[in-house]
């Protein structure tokens, strides 16, 4: 079946009449895109989003200031892989083959072969592209036999030493950034406490993880310094993956600032998700224990690249983005523990159906372009890139693309009318339970968080309720379910969830040829 995917009739009216400004005033040059994602980051954990934070963080407080920031924008999924498909794609990653949980070090790559991602449509609209970061989308490792599978080591499984992982890591990695329109990167496989524990330039290991490490574990070393067992290159540091991905970020910009071409600079962040690292003269720099003090090295670290930015003298023709992947994986007693709300005012935590689990931090700024200190409350998504870039550029979205993804660039530069962008927004937990914000309305049709926060999973008693709907604009904390009270508004939600999950797609301007 073939689609035609058109942008929003608001943003194409918009983006003629603004084309020229935005495009640096008269200019036909395209700006430059770093999108930076930290991993779970929470929305409370920015001072200029919530005053009561425990956390300094300067760098992304000057963000806030300088562009805009949208008070109601989610991940698409609550946890990481899910999440980053999702960006890249502009598509809910159910409709992939990963209908819960995440990836491993392992995994075969998520990304369907051939598929449109926010990389290949800027290439197509001559932009230079990279990813240095944490990629955790999976990875097609080139087998020494190839009569064995790859055994795809799971959360609870430890790699023995010693273990037969049928790994070549002298031939090229298939199915990372190379192959989905990056022409450079610089990744990790996935997240900083999952195996195999090596760096992956331009899809070659640069060096081959031959050692091995025990791990590390909570009960020996505390809250948040934790790493899975496994197999890693000789002169891999824990403590230097975060540093080092930024020194390449910085120095990318640095070489790519006089080109004729812009670039985009994708730069997924392995922090502040565990372990939490911070580099001793950050220890005891927040009120919020060692997570506190990464999260302030975090901020540091964007502040870098914000610094080089300025000194390449860019800041007027590149468009920075900061968000995160999902809540963060705060607990009640990490909050007892410092009183620090590292998801604000929200319920739960990362990998849950409530709030905290996908409500996340997102700002932008570009100078002259998007107005200086503008707060949206626009509901917004992360995988609005595809669609939101277009609307910037002035430039439709190729067919069969982008099915979840609206153009929010109106909100960006504040130019929206009354009417909301989104038509609704569908939120994913860890263990697959769905829910469906249409408005100020939040449906769940199950009971539990779905996640990490207990109960995962509630079974009503006879005469419950068999989920829960909540007024997010008035009880953004969930604490008063109206489910029973408008039987006709979860009948209407949930007939609108069932029919997004079977026709593919959720965006109204995708129509039939």
């Amino acid at each position: 079946m073939n689609y035609n995917y058109y942008l929003l009739a608001l943003g194409c009216a918009f983006s003629n009449a603004y084309s020229q400004k935005s495009m640096g005033q008269g200019s036909s040059k395209k700006p430059n895109i770093i999108y930076i994602l930290a991993d779970d980051l929470g929305y409370g954990d920015l001072k200029g989003l919530n005053p009561d934070s425990k956390i300094t963080t300067p760098n992304m407080d000057k963000l806030v200031d300088e562009g805009v920031h949208f008070t109601d924008a989610h991940s698409n999924s609550a946890v990481c892989t899910p999440t980053r498909y999702g960006i890249l794609t502009g598509r809910y990653a159910f409709r992939s083959r990963l209908k819960s949980g995440v990836l491993w070090g392992y995994s075969p790559s998520l990304i369907e072969p051939g598929r449109e991602t926010v990389a290949t449509f800027l290439k197509k609209n001559r932009y230079e592209t990279a990813c240095i970061g944490k990629w955790h989308l999976g990875l097609d490792w080139p087998k020494r036999d190839s009569s064995k599978e790859i055994p795809d080591i799971q959360w609870n499984m430890e790699v023995p030493r010693g273990f037969d992982d049928n790994v070549d890591y002298r031939q090229k990695v298939a199915g990372g950034p190379s192959d989905h329109g990056f022409d450079y990167s610089l990744i990790i496989p996935a997240s900083l406490d999952i195996s195999p524990y090596c760096y992956i330039r331009n899809g070659k290991v640069i060096e081959s993880p031959t050692f091995y490490t025990e791990g590390k574990t909570q009960e020996v070393d505390g809250r948040g310094v934790f790493w899975r067992p496994g197999k890693m290159s000789p002169g891999f540091d824990f403590y230097r993956v975060l540093p080092t991905f930024v020194d390449s970020a910085c120095q990318y910009i640095n070489n790519h600032s006089d080109r004729a071409n812009p670039f985009f600079l994708y730069l997924p962040l392995p922090s502040p998700h565990t372990p939490w690292l911070p580099a001793k003269e950050y220890e005891g720099k927040s009120g919020a224990g060692r997570y506190g003090d990464y999260v302030a090295m975090v901020d540091d670290m964007i502040g870098r690249v914000l610094e080089t930015v300025k000194n390449r003298n860019l800041e007027e023709s590149t468009l920075i983005i900061v968000t995160s992947d999902n809540g963060s994986d705060w607990r009640p007693s990490d909050i007892t523990e410092t009183g620090h709300h590292a998801n604000y005012i929200f319920k739960g935590r990362k990998a849950d159906i409530y709030e905290a689990g996908h409500r996340i931090p997102f700002i932008a700024r570009w100078k002259g372009v998007i107005p200086a200190g503008i707060k949206s409350n626009e509901v917004m998504c992360t995988t609005d890139l595809m669609a939101t870039l277009g609307g910037m550029l002035n430039k439709v979205l190729p067919d069969g693309s982008a099915e979840d993804s609206y153009n929010l660039w109106p909100a960006f530069i504040n130019k929206v009318s009354s009417s909301p962008i989104r038509e609704s927004t569908i939120h994913h937990s860890l263990d697959g339970f769905f829910s469906l914000r249409k408005g100020k309305w939040k449906l769940t049709p199950y009971l539990g968080s779905g996640g990490f926060s207990q109960p995962k999973i509630i079974v009503p008693k006879e005469g419950e309720t068999p989920g829960t709907l909540y007024d997010i604009e008035t009880d953004p904390q969930e604490k008063i379910n109206l489910y029973k009270l408008y039987p006709g508004i979860v009948e209407e939600l949930s007939q609108l969830l069932e029919k997004y999950k079977k026709q593919g797609y959720s965006r109204p301007m995708l129509l039939k040829k």
